[in-house]
């Protein structure tokens, strides 16, 4: 049975009640699959979620959280040692919110810097205190201290940050809504989710992210690397 992903319709949700519906082991680790979760499992350079299972007082630590063998699996993989729980078990699953709500604020961010440097993605990593992204920049130039001004000033403008489905056809009809170019949109389900940055962007994106761009805080490139002929690295931290 497929993971119902709580994450998509409110980022905010920090814990759930849930069911286990199956255990997996690899390389020594189980992972605990869920009726339902909150934790956000790795993908579009997001890291997953860790937080803890608490069944019956005792908590589990979930180290990491990751696909299973389809897109509509998430499993939550526990630290080595534990002992997983039975199917059928009910339990709360709760995500470590600080590094969550950080990874949610660097993550709007990201889509921001793309607004202040239009130019093809060509990578990217979010983390909960320095994120990255890769752009396809055809010269040199670029100034650290211009786009922390730029950044900072769309950051300012509180702008609301909201989300919607349109189809795979929709989408391949406007590919200009495709910044990434190392890693395609996904599709395949039928249907893709679009987040909007209201008034400053519009791009495909699966991750969490904060409810308006205010609650970012400050941010400050932190460094602008040269990574090949035409490709520049800009990192990103808060300021």
């Amino acid at each position: 049975m497929p993971t119902e992903f709580l994450f998509r319709d409110d980022a905010y949700i920090a814990e759930c009640e849930a069911v286990v519906t199956a255990i997996t082991e690899k390389n020594g680790a189980f992972g605990v699959e869920l009726d339902r979760t909150v934790f956000y499992p790795t993908g579009g350079g997001q890291p997953g979620d860790n937080g803890s299972l608490l069944v019956a007082g005792t908590a589990l630590d979930v180290t990491t959280t990751v696909y299973g063998d389809t897109k509509g699996d998430i499993i939550h993989v526990i630290a080595p040692g534990a002992t997983p729980p039975a199917v059928g078990t009910r339990l709360v699953a709760r995500i470590d919110w600080p590094t969550r709500h950080a990874r949610m604020r660097m993550h709007t961010g990201l889509h921001l810097l793309s607004v202040v440097l239009p130019y093809p993605v060509t990578g990217g990593s979010i983390g909960a205190e320095e994120s990255r992204l890769d752009f396809d920049i055809p010269e040199s130039g670029l100034d650290r201290d211009t786009l922390t001004e730029k950044l900072n000033e769309l950051i300012g403008q509180d702008a609301a940050v909201t989300d919607r489905w349109i189809t795979d056809a929709e989408l391949e009809a406007n590919s200009g809504l495709v910044k990434t170019m190392a890693v395609k949109p996904p599709m395949g389900s039928g249907k893709v989710r679009l987040v909007e940055i209201a008034g400053l962007d519009l791009q495909p994106c699966g991750g969490t992210h904060v409810r308006r761009t205010g609650e970012i805080g400050r941010m400050a490139v932190s460094a602008i690397e040269k990574k090949g002929k035409l490709n520049r690295r800009v990192r990103v931290v808060f300021a």
